[in-house]
């Protein structure tokens, strides 16, 4: 593997040909993007970046690695930081998740009303043009690229994974974080383990999470224990008759103190409370409602440096 850093955004060659865009430390809307590049040097870009600051200077640096601009455009799920930046590749033609899609029209640009204080610059909102349901195969220039729906809910009800099968990498977009605290409040503690279980059998030698530094396979094991001590938590302040919230402050917050945005306990504990209840994965919560539980939990809103 050979790295180069540029600004803020930083391009690791995960693979032959196969790159990361990785925005370090990884936090809120920090998230990574990733390109594989063909034989014929046509390419297939993997996620945006949140700003049109960034998303600018993430085309500077996918143009450095091909000589035209990618093809097509995959979108992991529908969070802003991952979709914002669609519309600085117009030539792209842009794939994801029928939910994907949805979610995107429905939600708008509201995540930009989270943080008013970020300079979000002239965002316009480019929704994919082609969406799948269960699993889609691009061939680019030789290489197969595998788009695997993660469901029926884990960071959210209609994530996407990138498979390489030659390459053995593996991005996985929000299912998986690294040195960050992962977040589930719109999909499924239980839904996160299963989806953990099957992208385990793949066999991926290289795994580029959301947020945070490119892994190795142990990156499952880290994420599979955060999850299951959130089930644990959730079983023992039900059976005390604690709300979520209550229950944070009261949890020591032990290996996880590390991990950045340590905030996100609330609105997961949230999740595995009804998941515990007997709700369905990806059943609604007022995120809304939760947001601002997070933000009493953490004293502030949360920080986000977009």
């Amino acid at each position: 593997m050979t790295a180069t850093v540029t600004g803020a955004l930083r391009t690791q060659e995960v693979a032959d040909a196969v790159f990361a865009f990785v925005q370090p430390p990884g936090g809120w809307c920090l998230n990574n993007a990733g390109l594989v590049v063909g034989d014929d040097g046509q390419s297939v870009l993997i996620d945006t970046v949140a700003t049109e600051r960034r998303a600018r200077r993430l085309r500077e640096a996918v143009l450095r690695r091909v000589s035209t601009p990618p093809r097509t455009l995959v979108n992991t799920h529908f969070h802003g930081d991952h979709v914002f930046g669609n519309f600085v590749f117009p030539e792209a033609l842009i794939v994801a998740h029928e939910g994907t899609r949805s979610d995107m029209a429905e939600h708008g640009l509201h995540l930009a009303g989270l943080w008013p204080e970020v300079c979000w610059g002239d965002l316009e909102l480019a929704l994919p043009q082609v969406t799948y349901r269960d699993a889609l195969t691009l061939h680019i220039g030789g290489v197969r690229v595998e788009l695997l729906h993660i469901g029926p809910a884990a960071h959210t009800t209609n994530d996407t994974v990138v498979w390489l099968p030659e390459q053995r990498v593996l991005f996985t977009g929000d299912v998986l974080m690294a040195g960050v605290t992962p977040f589930c409040v719109m999909g499924s503690v239980s839904g996160s383990l299963d989806a953990l279980d099957r992208l385990r059998a793949l066999g991926a030698e290289v795994v580029v999470p959301g947020h945070g530094p490119v892994c190795g396979p142990d990156l499952f094991d880290a994420n599979e224990a955060y999850f299951r001590w959130i089930q644990r938590l959730a079983e023992q302040g039900t059976a005390a008759g604690l709300t979520p919230l209550q229950l944070a402050r009261e949890t020591d917050l032990g290996p996880y103190a590390e991990l950045i945005d340590p905030e996100r306990l609330v609105p997961n504990l949230a999740r595995a409370y009804a998941e515990v209840r007997g709700a369905a994965p990806g059943s609604p919560l007022d995120v809304g409602a939760l947001f601002g539980e997070m933000i009493d939990y953490h004293g502030r809103l949360p920080d986000c440096h977009a």
